[in-house]
């Protein structure tokens, strides 16, 4: 069968690419920035392998390297890449046929040709094609079948184009267990024939909510890392919320609105979260000048339109919630009623102890520290959250506001044995230290 696409070097230049700037290696480092994520989703699709797309766009790229400061530019970089990378990897396999059987090799060239031939080289390359193809790469990543850190680690090197080292670094994990787990969830996608595809309408809520949690869960280890020195990494909660609004220019359903809502409204505190010199600032004690009038907008509008669809889900509750703590002067202002209303519809629509906790926190704001306290106690007597040191942490200060110190005194020492972050253990020394005796 004829190749239906000509290899770049082999393509005739248009007048645009005639005349096109020549490039330096800065503009094509600016390129792989901004581009190398779309192309590699779209090689993915057409090579049927995540290592040999991974290989091929390397190739292209250094082919842009040696070409595009001669020839200039391409009118079309997405599409020379893809190409480029595309016969970058039919000529490795050719390479390798020695190997391998020929049979073997010859029907992975037809499979990666039959891809291309199926459709118009401008239908191929357009920018609907290499959006739906990023799309497809965050759900194959996000599928149900692989681990729920396999997941994390799979989105964030392959979506967001984080390094191994860089992931491994912000979980507190060796590179080397990062890489293997990566191997592994590439391993289980290939064997498994995990299709790379967006869910049926059908299949969609279950799927999506995969891929929201994984977002969620590379926000959350960015605005409050689960351990160490810091207690915050910008550079995650940053990545997720980048993911987030490419999903919602992708797919603008109801609860990508609310997540991206819900992490922008968290992340318009982040300079008032900590003092100066690092260490841990409550909620009730920062300077709310300090937090981003712009980010809290842009959330509370996305809240709005999510909650006015009537298809919301948790993530939209909990924006709602963030937003009415974003819209008040002070704690004292703050609408305690309606935060308490809002996670009754929470916990209706998902039940869980931490939602009874976040909860009880608000009864305590609305009704005083004793009515909270006795909803905090009954969850941690069923046995609930006894490892999840903010538990004992609202104890602790519930205690603390009653007068009841040697309680307080307790729960804050159990705190000390659960708790992973520095400045958190730090904020906790201090509260235990300044109780009287």
């Amino acid at each position: 069968m004829p190749d239906p696409i000509a290899a770049p070097s082999e393509t005739p230049a248009t007048p645009s690419e005639r005349h096109a700037p020549a490039a330096s290696e800065a503009t094509v480092g600016e390129i792989y920035r901004a581009e190398s994520r779309r192309v590699l989703a779209t090689l993915i699709r057409l090579l049927g392998d995540f290592d040999l797309a991974e290989e091929a766009l390397h190739d292209a790229f250094k082919a842009a390297l040696e070409q595009w400061p001669r020839d200039g530019v391409p009118a079309n970089p997405c599409a020379w890449l893809i190409s480029a990378g595309r016969f970058k990897a039919i000529d490795g396999i050719r390479r390798h046929a020695r190997f391998r059987p020929l049979d073997d090799v010859t029907e992975q060239v037809e499979a990666i040709v039959d891809e291309s031939a199926t459709r118009a080289f401008d239908e191929l390359f357009d920018d609907t094609c290499l959006e739906d193809d990023r799309l497809r790469l965050i759900f194959t990543c996000c599928h149900p079948a692989l681990a729920p850190d396999a997941q994390v680690a799979l989105t964030l090197r392959e979506v967001c184009g984080l390094t191994t080292e860089d992931i491994a670094h912000a979980f507190l994990t060796a590179p080397s267990t990062l890489a293997q787990r990566i191997v592994r969830a590439k391993a289980k996608i290939r064997d498994a024939r995990i299709p790379y595809q967006v869910p049926d309408r059908q299949d969609l809520p279950e799927r999506l909510d995969s891929v929201l949690r994984v977002v969620y869960l590379v926000f959350n280890e960015g605005y409050s890392a689960s351990s160490g020195d810091q207690l915050t990494r910008h550079d995650l909660s940053g990545e997720a919320i980048r993911l987030a609004r490419l999903l919602l220019e992708l797919l603008p359903e109801p609860e990508v609105m609310g997540l991206l809502a819900l992490m922008l409204l968290h992340e318009s505190r982040r300079a008032a979260r900590t003092s100066p010199d690092g260490e841990l600032v409550l909620l009730d004690e920062q300077d709310r000048s300090r937090w981003d009038r712009a980010l809290i907008a842009e959330g509370t509008a996305l809240v709005e339109r999510a909650l006015s669809s009537r298809r919301f889900g948790p993530y939209s509750l909990q924006a709602a919630i963030s937003a009415v703590h974003a819209e008040a002067d002070s704690a004292a202002s703050t609408d305690w009623p309606q935060i308490v209303a809002l996670y009754d519809v929470l916990l209706a629509l998902q039940p869980s102890p931490v939602v009874e906790l976040n909860r009880a926190v608000a009864v305590a704001m609305r009704d005083g520290p004793e009515a909270g306290l006795q909803l905090v106690d009954a969850i941690l007597a069923r046995g609930d959250l006894g490892d999840y040191h903010l538990a004992h942490a609202a104890r602790a200060d519930l205690c603390r506001r009653l007068g009841r110190y040697a309680d307080a005194r307790d729960a804050y020492r159990t705190v000390l044995e659960l708790v992973r972050q520095g400045p958190e253990r730090r904020f906790i020394e201090r509260r235990l230290a300044a109780l009287p005796q």
